[in-house]
């Protein structure tokens, strides 16, 4: 693990791979381990896979908005010397990454938005958050880990129970203040206005964040593309890795000068 002082923090983060430099964003209460059925990719991208404040190794709890995420993540390209890069986000680091667009759109090569949403309604969103919260308070971590698995995945298999307890590293504090800043963000208005590569990822099942929410974030995107893994659900970076990947690699490699593996 790797750990860069950006933002006045320290900022955990791993880096592995070679090529065109790839930053992938995890998702609520997850952490950067979240993402190994995607490193096989550095054997075509760097790599680039932050903890944001509060979740997995990162310790700091003050400031955590979207915007603080966001411009973490562009103090660690500062950081590493890099002007551009592919951003990938996940749920929570898909809006994580439409607000790093926002910021400083030149510092994004192409956008891929996985099971994500421009918005937390009002109404929908207050729910899920308190719910969330008060399942945090009151069942215990395995109660808590096999709910997430029957919300998270199509196929309850024990496989996939296995992935979730890699990918998810809790800290209820952060997580609680994360649920919060989703809450207070609305990117609808400026989703016509990516210029850039843009690819939309949905799953059919998901519960979490409904498939019809990818369907608008791509309509509203001009010239983007739109994949639905059709076997999985919300983790689909988990659930449905080898398509996942296929999709993500497909479309980076039309963006980039990076060669197929044979």
């Amino acid at each position: 693990m790797n750990e860069a002082v950006v933002s006045q923090i320290k900022m955990p983060f791993l880096r592995m791979g070679s090529g065109e430099p790839l930053v992938l964003l995890h998702g609520l209460s997850e952490c950067k381990e979240g993402w190994f059925k995607q490193f096989e990719l550095a054997n075509q991208f760097d790599l680039i896979i932050p903890d944001f404040r509060g979740h997995g190794s990162n310790s700091t709890l003050e400031g955590i908005s979207i915007k603080n995420f966001a411009s973490d993540v562009i103090a660690l390209l500062d950081f590493l010397k890099i002007e551009s890069a592919h951003i990938c986000g996940f749920s929570m680091g898909g809006v994580v990454a439409q607000e790093l667009y926002l910021q400083a759109p030149e510092r994004c090569k192409s956008l891929v938005f996985a099971c994500t949403t421009p918005y937390f309604f009002d109404g929908i969103g207050k729910i899920v958050g308190k719910l969330f919260k008060a399942r945090s308070s009151i069942l215990s971590a395995e109660q808590r880990k096999i709910i997430g698995a029957r919300s998270c995945f199509y196929s309850w298999n024990a496989e996939n129970f296995q992935d979730l307890e890699k990918t998810l590293k809790p800290n209820k504090e952060g997580t609680f203040k994360a649920i919060d800043a989703l809450g207070e963000v609305d990117y609808r208005f400026f989703l016509s206005k990516i210029q850039i590569p843009t690819l939309v990822i949905g799953a059919r099942y998901d519960i979490l964040i409904p498939l019809w929410i990818q369907i608008y974030m791509h309509k509203q995107i001009p010239n983007s593309e739109f994949v639905i893994l059709n076997k999985a659900g919300h983790i689909a970076k988990l659930e449905a890795s080898a398509e996942f990947n296929q999709k993500l690699l497909q479309f980076l490699i039309k963006h980039t000068n990076v060669s197929k593996v044979s």
